[in-house]
């Protein structure tokens, strides 16, 4: 079997974070098609890869348990987090803006609109 390195650990527990973030983020806020869901999923994955080290240890400092963590606890809580936070402001934010009424053109618009539907 071989062994896996310090980084190994650091790269699985990052990932397995963002996995675990991107599939809790799917079940608090259910996609309405497949594309969404996969969308959501890989805008977490890489989120939660990205910035989860840094979440980690803003997260770890904040809670002042920067001393009882190692390294691949850190990583995994930041990307997971990361990656929850991704897609649930992001969701939030559209739900917001999908239940809002379009209100009409500002005065002028509309003509300007009718002159350009060739090109």
């Amino acid at each position: 079997m071989t062994d896996i390195t310090h980084a190994g650990w650091i790269w699985l527990a990052k990932g397995a974070g963002a996995v675990a973030g991107s599939a809790i983020s799917l079940a608090y806020i259910l996609p309405k098609h497949r594309r969404d869901a996969a969308v959501r999923f890989a805008v977490g994955v890489v989120c939660g890869m990205v910035f989860g080290g840094a979440t980690g240890l803003k997260l770890a400092e904040i809670l002042e348990l920067s001393g009882r963590l190692g390294a691949a606890e850190t990583m995994l809580m930041g990307a997971a987090v990361a990656s929850l936070c991704a897609w649930s402001a992001i969701g939030l934010a559209l739900r917001y803006f999908q239940t809002r009424p379009v209100g009409p053109l500002p005065q002028g618009r509309s003509e300007r609109l009718d002159d350009q539907k060739g090109r």
